[in-house]
């Protein structure tokens, strides 16, 4: 019995941070081919879209319990490639996650890009752009998936967990809460800052 509330401790123990969101390149497929994004996680289930076999760069926001599929995002739409045909980016050194990334919402319409450690640009629509210092993401004191980045006085806190705008069918691997000039912003985010 002691085996059975061991294992059932180690289910519902949080896992280390996951490896994901991360970017990814597509390799293995063959020049002429192209790496398909299926519906679900599936080799049966039907095609949403493809990524070229030189692609490079492509987020990938969850991974199956085996991580032998992946979700990535292609035509303003969430689908599935096989894990077998994607190599992770190295990690950067000297930041969490990656030097860049981008996160926005809704009502209003608003943007945060940030350059960890450099600076970042805020922008609600129709609004001047605000300049404001950024820092870098510091994890939180025992959790694991929770990042904290300040931005000048202000601060955002950033958690590993699947996140939809409500205006497409893309999906997220960040989720941020934003405090900005008294003010609760709070969304999704993308490691795709371009």
């Amino acid at each position: 019995m002691r085996w059975l509330f061991a294992l059932l401790l180690v289910l519902a123990a949080p896992l280390a941070a996951d490896p994901v969101p991360a970017l990814f390149d597509v390799t293995g497929v063959a020049a002429d081919d192209v790496l398909n994004v299926r519906a679900e996680p599936l080799a049966s289930s039907g095609v949403i879209g493809t990524l070229a076999p030189d692609a490079v760069g492509v987020e990938v926001v969850e991974l199956t319990f085996g991580a032998d599929w992946g979700r990535v995002n292609v035509n303003e739409m969430s689908g599935w490639v096989s894990m077998r045909y994607m190599q992770r980016q190295p990690d950067a050194a000297e930041v969490w996650m990656t030097p860049r990334f981008v996160c926005s919402g809704t009502e209003p319409f608003w943007s945060l890009t940030v350059e960890q450690g450099v600076g970042a640009q805020f922008q609600i629509l129709g609004e001047a752009e605000q300049a404001l210092p950024a820092g870098l993401l510091k994890p939180g004191a025992g959790v694991n998936d929770r990042y904290a980045l300040t931005l000048g006085q202000n601060v955002a806190i950033l958690r590993q967990m699947q996140c939809h705008d409500g205006m497409s069918d893309r999906a997220y691997g960040l989720d941020v809460g934003l405090m900005l000039n008294g003010s609760l912003f709070a969304d999704c985010c993308t490691l795709l800052a371009d």
